[in-house]
């Protein structure tokens, strides 16, 4: 079992019995502190810090909210319950027959040996030991975690690509706001170049302004929203093209406000 495990593992245990204790489920054991439950809080907490600490470097423009979104769903358990099953380590977890009669691994538990491997391998060779086992495996999820948040954040999208094919700077224009203090509500289009998009109304600013930018980028042809809701990105736009829809739009008469 060992030799098995470290081949599935990439990883060289000094200490044998740490792996053991890392595949024994709670099911299986005489007693549940010799289980991995231990090891799984433990690796729960190194696999949090492992993954903030490379959002936070390798993400330096984004802002907490969106690294805490992005660390949410890369630790969750449905992803590291598809690690395991990716490795085929549930195939190695030792099982009490309770647990062997079920048709599947429940996520959780799956989820759980991956945590108690991290701990086991950073107990046996450190940190860095460590780290290097979780971005093996978990740097695509966080690659795509980060382009999901990135393309849902609308302002960041439009600034990028407006730099990209346009020369002017993108605007966001308060153009009402209604309601009492406690419950607001504030409408806000995008200007470019003296040309002002399809404006949105939201429950606080920051929201109607990611509404606006979503609205300019549908205007520029550079996202289509379906009906479903879901906005779908063009990739690689024409300059050429951006610059044509956006110079085909009227001007802003700024005497009329």
């Amino acid at each position: 079992m060992p030799d098995a495990a470290q081949h599935v593992l990439g990883y060289l245990f000094r200490d044998a019995d740490l792996l053991r204790e890392a595949l024994t489920h709670a099911s299986s054991a005489d007693h549940r502190l010799k289980s991995n439950e231990r090891l799984e809080f433990l690796g729960d907490a190194i696999l949090g810090y492992v993954v903030c600490e490379e959002l936070y470097r390798v993400y330096p423009e984004l802002l907490e909210g969106d690294l805490t979104k992005i660390k949410s769903t890369v630790v969750s358990r449905s992803t590291c319950a598809k690690v395991t099953q990716s490795i085929r380590l549930q195939e190695l977890l030792t099982l009490g027959k309770g647990m062997t009669s079920r048709s599947g691994l429940p996520p959780s538990v799956a989820a759980a040996v991956f945590e108690s491997i991290i701990a086991a391998i950073y107990l046996d060779g450190g940190m860095d030991a460590a780290r290097t086992f979780i971005l093996r495996h978990l740097r695509p999820y966080i690659e795509d975690a980060a382009k999901s948040e990135h393309q849902q954040n609308f302002k960041s999208v439009l600034q990028q690509l407006t730099q990209q094919c346009l020369e002017h700077p993108v605007l966001y224009v308060l153009l009402d706001a209604k309601g009492p203090d406690h419950a607001k509500a504030f409408e806000v289009s995008v200007e470019i170049d003296g040309r002002r998009f399809a404006s949105a109304w939201a429950n606080n600013k920051k929201q109607a302004e990611q509404a606006a930018a979503l609205a300019a980028l549908r205007g520029l042809g550079l996202a289509v929203q379906g009906d479903d809701g879901d906005v779908q990105l063009v990739d690689n736009p024409v300059p050429d093209q951006v610059t044509a829809r956006l110079a085909a739009l009227p001007r802003h008469d700024a005497a009329a406000d």
